[in-house]
């Protein structure tokens, strides 16, 4: 046996058949029962001793529990001293109390079914009682004691491991049935026991030198309590009472029947009276668990329904989520392959940016530096060249005016909608007709002023600059992922999501680095631009006239790179190849080595490094790509040749199918692109060092540190979303 053990806890069940019986047995003319039995009991409760007290029951019944003990602590016996049956088979004692002797009134004790080892002294003092069944026990021996117990009836000892009976049992001169295991019995010997309760009884009493009579004749005595000493001293019985006081025993005799017929008729009220609350305690048991089958059949569906409610609620949710996880990890894997391809393209660009940059400045300084010649001068489009600067400068000065207009717009919006608007469609109206009727001025003012002459210039050499414009788009392209990475982190946070976190922090960084890179490149690339504008102008002719018009009718009039190359004799499907795996930046290196598709087909990725293609996987791409339109040439039906002096008409070639830009479904934008501060007007400030992009420029101005990561603002960048 374990020194500590945990003691178990009643069923709920148990509980409430617990309650319901000390309910029952506390209402207004109840009967003198008490039934706690099947109650998964470890202990006695207080209640029950406390209610055997106060409404003095006469009947206890415990049985079918896990009672190791009779007595919990703090409890006294002598509250069950008016208990006249007490059922305690079926449980787990070890032992009865060494007082159990106090109740006097005891007239059944059943222990059958339990662990009991031996059976206190005390017994002996239960003198009315008149059944004791101590069977399936775990006993070795019976107490000497046993024999002053003078009304008891009926003995139970069987299935057991008694081997002695104790010769004072044959005091007990009221025993009617003993009941024991006769082939295991030592004394009185097997034979004797075998012959059953009268034979045991003859031998005891002569192994003890009494005489023996039957129960009948000491039935009555004992039961009575003035009689009962006489009965156990007179052993001669009541033969020579007779013969001495006939008329004296005559009338005790009629007595005698008088009390017996009275004890009769009390034990057959107590029998049905017992028989009348067990009959009503099992109908109100049946009702009970019929009703408790109901509702715990009721409970049962209900909860079958709920539970099936929640596991499809369950389902139904983890589909969304798995759903939402799906879309969200495609997006973010489009946006690693767009970030990945587009530090792909700037390490291409970086590698090809020198040779670009000293062919651009090569060119640009072998023209502009060159002097103007009589027949440029006599060729000049004054008229034309001027109109071209004018709608140059007239475009700049609508697009700052429309910026600034827009600004202003978006500000007056949120204050005085309707009257801003009516104001700024005048302030549009008056502008517009101040440009009208200067236009012919401004002509005339460009071609006598060298200032706006040169502003022209510079203008249109930022403008037709194709470093200025590769770093352009490379920013616009900077912009659009760090739009999108923000709201991709804005929808991760609406979701509750906290996976791949990180990779969209890393990317984010890195954008935002090279988007500072290429703003230093931009700046530096105006500056030399600018440099080479004031060369152009220290070494222009003091007194040459219309100098500037001339250089900008040149700029003007100068073709594109790829026109170039193509008219060098490169062909045109080579040239649209690498427009389309976005190598443009090696047309300069093709036309130098005078690369043909045949050619292309007859070379390996080997001799495209050796020409100069750093990157692995763009040399295959050309080889297969270049491949592929051989193959669709060499596939198609030769035409048959025209006769000489016939056309035949051309169609125009299909263009290489553009690339298709890879973004993000609109509905992601439309829902995360507000501003987080104002959550009315649309994200347009980029913050560096961090990179979101989450505000707009009226509420961007008071902040000092990013609203989504709380880092320092190094550098506002404005975005122009296209309309």
């Amino acid at each position: 046996m374990p020194l500590f053990f945990r003691k178990r806890k009643p069923s709920e069940e148990a509980r409430k058949r617990l309650e319901y019986q000390m309910c029952l047995a506390k209402e207004a003319g109840a009967d003198d029962i008490l039934d706690i039995s099947k109650c998964e009991l470890s202990e006695i409760p207080f209640g029950a001793f406390a209610t055997c007290k106060v409404l003095q029951k006469k009947v206890l019944i415990v049985h079918t529990n896990h009672l190791t003990s009779l007595l919990p602590k703090s409890c006294s016996l002598l509250s069950l001293a008016t208990i006249k049956v007490l059922d305690l088979h079926d449980n787990q004692l070890t032992a009865l109390p060494d007082d159990i002797g106090q109740l006097t009134a005891l007239q059944v004790l059943n222990v059958e079914r339990n662990q009991l080892t031996y059976l206190p002294r005390s017994i002996g003092n239960l003198i009315q009682l008149q059944t004791l069944n101590v069977k399936d026990n775990r006993l070795k021996e019976l107490p000497d004691t046993l024999g002053e117990l003078r009304s008891l009836r009926t003995l139970d000892i069987s299935e057991s491991e008694i081997q002695r009976l104790p010769q004072m049992l044959a005091h007990v001169r009221t025993l009617e049935t003993l009941s024991l295991d006769a082939s295991s019995m030592v004394y009185p010997p097997q034979e004797v026991c075998g012959a059953g309760t009268e034979a045991i009884q003859q031998f005891l009493c002569k192994a003890s030198g009494l005489e023996y009579y039957p129960p009948s004749q000491y039935l009555l005595p004992v039961l009575e309590q003035d009689g009962a000493e006489n009965s156990r001293d007179s052993p001669s019985g009541p033969t020579d009472r007779f013969s001495s006081e006939e008329i004296d025993w005559q009338n005790r005799f009629s007595d005698y029947e008088k009390r017996k017929e009275q004890k009769m008729l009390e034990k057959l009220e107590f029998e049905r009276r017992l028989e009348l609350g067990q009959r009503e305690h099992a109908q109100l048991l049946q009702q009970s668990n019929s009703q408790k089958d109901e509702i715990l059949q009721t409970v049962k569906e209900e909860q079958s329904r709920l539970e099936q409610g929640l596991s499809e609620r369950q389902r139904y949710l983890d589909a969304e989520r798995q759903r939402l996880q799906e879309q969200l990890k495609q997006t973010e894997q489009n946006i690693s392959n767009r970030i990945q391809k587009l530090l792909q393209e700037n390490q291409r660009q970086k590698k090809s940016s020198e040779i670009l940059k000293s062919l651009e400045n090569e060119r640009i300084r072998m023209e502009q530096l060159m002097s103007i010649t009589q027949e440029e001068t006599e060729n000049l489009r004054r008229r034309e060249i001027a109109s071209a600067m004018q709608q140059m400068l007239t475009e700049s000065c609508n697009s700052r005016l429309i910026q600034m207009a827009y600004e202003s717009q978006r500000q007056n919006l949120v204050q005085q909608a309707c009257s801003s608007m009516a104001e700024m469609d005048e302030r549009f109206q008056q502008i517009l007709s101040w440009q009208q009727m200067d236009q012919n001025k401004a002509i005339c003012q460009i071609l006598q002023e060298s200032a706006m002459q040169k502003a022209a210039f510079e203008a249109l050499q930022v403008k037709k600059d194709l470093m200025h414009q590769q770093i352009r788009k490379q920013i616009k392209l900077i912009e659009t992922e760090l739009l999108q990475l923000t709201q991709l982190e804005l929808k991760r946070k609406s979701l509750d999501t906290e996976a791949l976190q990180e990779m969209i922090s890393e990317q984010r960084w890195v954008l935002s680095s090279l988007l500072q890179q290429l703003l230093k490149e931009k700046t530096q690339r105006e500056e030399e631009l600018r440099e080479i504008l004031t060369e152009l102008e220290a070494k222009s002719e003091t007194k040459q006239e219309n100098y500037w018009l001339i250089q900008y009718q040149r700029l003007l009039n100068q073709k594109p790179l790829s026109l170039k190359l193509q008219e060098e004799g490169l062909e045109r499907q080579l040239v649209a190849l690498l427009v389309e795996l976005s190598a443009e930046h090696y047309l300069p290196i093709f036309a130098h080595h005078r690369i043909s598709l045949d050619m292309l087909s007859r070379m390996g990725p080997g001799d495209l490094a050796k020409v100069g293609v750093s990157e692995a996987g763009l040399r295959h791409q050309i080889l297969r790509r270049a491949q592929e339109l051989l193959d669709a040439t060499r596939a198609r039906p030769e035409l048959p040749k025209p006769p000489q002096g016939e056309v035949l008409p051309t169609a125009p070639e299909e263009l290489p199918e553009a690339v298709r830009p890879s973004a993000p479904c609109a509905e992601l934008e439309a829902q995360t692109s507000e501003c987080v501060v104002c959550l009315e007007r649309e994200a347009q400030m980029i913050f560096l060092n961090c990179g979101h992009v989450c505000c707009c420029q009226q509420c961007c101005q008071p902040l000092r540190t990013c609203p989504l990561c709380r880092q320092d603002i190094a550098q506002r960048l404005r975005i122009y979303h296209s309309r």
